[in-house]
């Protein structure tokens, strides 16, 4: 007999049980938990062959994220689908800290710098003079990080730039799902802002090296190479965002980037040279340093 319990049994021979009962319960439309008090319910032959679909796919790598259509972030689900990178957990220190300059302070997750004071004014008193801060979020995927900062910053003017149209999709989607009131554009890098001035710049941009083995293992290989990768060392898009940023901030804007593991020291120095004051840097659960920022005191 197909039970919820011989299923499960079956697929833990291939997939660690959580991913399975996270497959199981997309299936039967019921979160995993319902399937622990379920267990003797009878599957459908319909059912059974979408599951042991989903099985044979993530066992041959593909993303859990993907499988699903979705993926939380900051409490909230995100619609995913291949070809839009995949919203991350250690993205959400990057939100959490761009928060902070923003004076929403109330969310636990947010740390003190490793390096750096926090001794300069938030965004929100930078945007003072039009009322509402202005927020460019560089390389939105599926908008997470700019629907985040819209929903949990309400005052802000939020702007998303990605190339990908199929980013720019999933991502409007997302902000129609979730009530969110952002700016979307198609755009590479700042080509579809010239001209235009915000309080904060984020962005999440790729960062791996082309040649690194990594995006041939695991999830990588699913997701978009253009999302992840960029150039010899992993630090060309970075380059580019952090030397353009002063000629789209405001006076004490800000730039907020999420790195690499052993990113820290470069993406300080590519800080310095551009001119930004009061860099932080922080770590992430790990204790390993992604998040770098500063201000541009003198920006126009």
């Amino acid at each position: 007999m197909n039970t919820i319990a011989a299923a499960l049994a079956a697929a833990r021979e291939k997939l660690p049980g959580f991913e399975a009962r996270l497959l199981l319960g997309h299936v039967l439309q019921q979160p995993p938990v319902w399937l622990l008090t379920h267990d003797d319910g009878v599957l459908d032959e319909a059912a059974l062959r979408v599951f042991n679909d989903l099985i044979a796919r993530r066992h041959a790598g593909e993303p859990v994220a993907y499988l699903l259509g979705r993926r939380e972030f900051f409490g909230r689900d995100f619609v995913t689908a291949p070809g839009v990178l995949i919203p991350r957990s250690e993205t959400e220190l990057l939100v959490d800290i761009a928060l902070k300059k923003l004076g929403v302070d109330e969310t636990p997750r947010s740390l003190e710098p490793v390096s750096g004071k926090s001794s300069w004014g938030t965004a929100a008193e930078a945007g003072t003079a039009r009322n509402a801060p202005q927020i460019l979020d560089l390389g939105t995927g599926t908008g997470c990080i700019a629907i985040t900062l819209a929903l949990e910053c309400p005052s802000a003017q939020v702007t998303a730039l990605d190339a990908s149209p199929d980013a720019l999709a999933i991502a409007a989607e997302n902000a129609r799902r979730l009530n969110a009131s952002v700016h979307f554009l198609r755009s590479d890098w700042y080509a579809a802002v010239q001209g235009e001035i915000f309080d904060v710049i984020i962005s999440n941009p790729p960062y791996i090296a082309v040649a690194d083995a990594h995006l041939t293992q695991g999830d990588l290989r699913f997701e978009p190479p253009a999302a992840l990768a960029s150039g010899a060392d992993g630090l060309d898009a970075m380059r580019h965002i952090i030397a353009t940023a002063p000629a789209y901030l405001s006076a004490h804007g800000q730039l907020w980037l999420e790195h690499g593991y052993d990113q820290a020291e470069a993406v300080r120095a590519l800080l310095i040279a551009a001119g930004f004051v009061a860099i932080e840097q922080h770590r992430d659960l790990a204790g390993i340093v992604r998040v770098s920022g500063g201000v541009y005191a003198t920006a126009t």
